[in-house]
């Protein structure tokens, strides 16, 4: 679990990242502690100036193809939103139309013109809501608030069962709860109209696996976020485990209960020979915010020879790679589980790999996807272990089983 992009070290021995520096403290326990039940990422909404021009270069460089969109097209005189997805992945580029619009047309009810405007003023291209899919969005809220949630947005019924509220999460960004039946007829959120793209090209990303925020300081934010939601403490690393002489950071990783959404933290530690990264970051972005967003492959290989063939007219290029001495250390943490040509293809696109308790870890870092040096992806793919997917759905019927139990155990009794 990076908390971080960083360049790999300077030897090329080892990949500056928690994996390959081994932590001195992972925590595996799980105390099932959700305040709300969450189900999964939703989606990820970036506040912008133009919305059709972002989602257009992120469409193009991450396979993602539009599949809704509400704007003026669709009588939405208030913003026009554009919905990209691939798998279960969900990116939303929202951008604020004129003044003196009919604020009765828009599709996102917590939406503020003058708000979004000072929002890319402040941080530019930047992530404003990390949308949690959960079982009842005013349950939610409540729930959060009564935690010490500052609330953003109070819950609303949009129709169609869809539930909807926003509390602040940390800087700017608010977490935003979304519930909806499911098979649900509506493209994304009632307002949206489906785009059909049968022609797309799909690159293999599947779903977000982790979204990373930037803090002046770990402690309050970690347990702000923790008291509200429930989540647990996954992973914790400190400036010795993922530092390097030039620059540390300290970072916790909060999970909710399945582990399918991830948060992690960090703060930035002074002393280094240089500035913290996590320093430059909250000065270029203007105070805390989200710093990259990682999304899981079914085949990371094939996704970033699609990346890289688009990265010179107008993709994302990456983070330098590290020297060929690290491809050494792979072939003996995972020679048995990586084939050669798939090493040598690690080595020509410049993906990092690491090894844990949870298998084999293929991941590779965007540079900053924007003006600012503020936000990046990750690509990432776990290999040797069960797929997240079926993980989820063993612990969702697990959970179903548990239930059907107790319930006959309170009917016998």
């Amino acid at each position: 679990m990076p908390p971080t992009p960083t360049t790999p070290a300077a030897t090329g021995a080892a990949a500056v990242t928690p994996e390959h520096a081994r932590p001195r403290r992972m925590v595996r326990f799980n105390p099932r502690s959700d305040r709300f039940h969450t189900l999964a990422f939703h989606h990820v909404e970036f506040w912008c100036a133009d919305a059709a021009s972002a989602a257009g270069r992120f469409a193009f460089a991450l396979g993602a193809p539009l599949a809704a969109r509400s704007d003026l097209s669709t009588g939405n005189s208030v913003h026009a939103s554009q919905l990209l997805r691939s798998g279960n992945l969900a990116f939303l580029f929202t951008a604020p139309y004129a003044n003196g619009c009919d604020a009765a047309t828009a599709s996102l009810p917590s939406f503020s013109a003058d708000a979004a405007r000072q929002f890319s003023a402040d941080h530019g291209l930047a992530v404003r809501s990390i949308a949690l899919r959960v079982a009842d969005a005013a349950e939610a809220f409540r729930a959060s608030v009564d935690g010490g949630a500052r609330p953003a947005f109070s819950p609303v019924d949009l129709g169609r069962g869809f539930g909807f509220a926003e509390v602040e999460l940390y800087g700017d960004v608010v977490l935003r709860f979304v519930s909806h039946p499911d098979g649900r007829d509506v493209p994304f959120l009632p307002g949206f109209e489906g785009v059909s793209n049968p022609d797309a090209v799909d690159y293999g990303l599947t779903r977000f696996d982790h979204v990373v925020g930037n803090v002046p300081e770990l402690a309050p934010a970690a347990a702000y976020v923790a008291g509200f939601t429930g989540f647990h403490e996954f992973a914790e690393f400190t400036t010795e485990d993922v530092g390097t002489a030039e620059s540390g950071l300290n970072s916790m990783v909060l999970a909710n209960n399945s582990e399918g959404v991830l948060l992690p933290l960090n703060e930035p530690v002074h002393g280094t020979k240089r500035r913290s990264q996590i320093q430059t970051f909250l000065e270029h972005h203007g105070g805390s915010g989200v710093q990259h967003i990682a999304v899981a492959s079914s085949d990371v290989l094939r996704t970033l020879r699609e990346m890289r063939a688009r990265s010179a007219m107008g993709g994302f290029d990456f983070l330098p790679p590290p020297l060929p001495k690290y491809y050494e250390g792979v072939r003996r943490i995972a020679g048995d589980v990586l084939s050669e040509a798939q090493i040598k293809e690690c080595q020509e696109l410049g993906v990092l790999v690491d090894r844990d308790d949870q298998g084999v870890l293929l991941q590779i870092f965007t540079k900053p996807v924007g003006d600012r040096p503020t936000l990046f992806l990750e690509m990432i793919q776990r290999i040797g272990c069960m797929e997240k997917d079926e993980l989820f759905k063993s612990i969702e019927d697990y959970e179903k089983s548990l239930e059907a139990k107790q319930s006959a155990a309170v009917q016998g009794s």
